[in-house]
């Protein structure tokens, strides 16, 4: 079994006026059906409240993020599947949830950490 990130950047996201609170419960739903099919690992979005703190090996804490890079922002989920297809399906359901198509990822690393 691999972990695969399904994310979307927050610009993706465009919901007509009065159908966010719609969205937002398909999109629960979708999550419901992951955890119930046991292949849930977590899901989230950035906070984009609140500033990046980019920190250095000794400690000290700068305010914001790498300047060159883009912002990080908008929702992931991470689910545990035996295969890319599997993610692919999961990945189709998010997106028709979510109404924006979605970025599909490979987790390197150990599954088991």
């Amino acid at each position: 079994m691999a972990r695969y990130l399904i994310s979307f950047p927050s610009a993706a996201m465009v919901v007509p006026d009065g159908e966010l609170e719609a969205v937002g419960r398909d999109a629960h739903a979708v999550i419901e059906e992951a955890k119930a099919a046991g292949v849930y690992v977590f899901a989230g979005g950035i906070d984009e409240s609140v500033p990046p703190a980019l920190v250095s090996a000794d400690g000290v804490v700068a305010e914001g993020g790498y300047p060159w890079a883009p912002p990080l922002n908008g929702g992931f989920t991470v689910l545990e599947l035996p295969s890319r297809d599997e993610a692919i399906v999961w990945a189709a359901r998010i997106a028709k949830a979510c109404c924006c198509n979605q970025e599909l990822r490979i987790f390197g690393g150990d599954p088991q950490s």
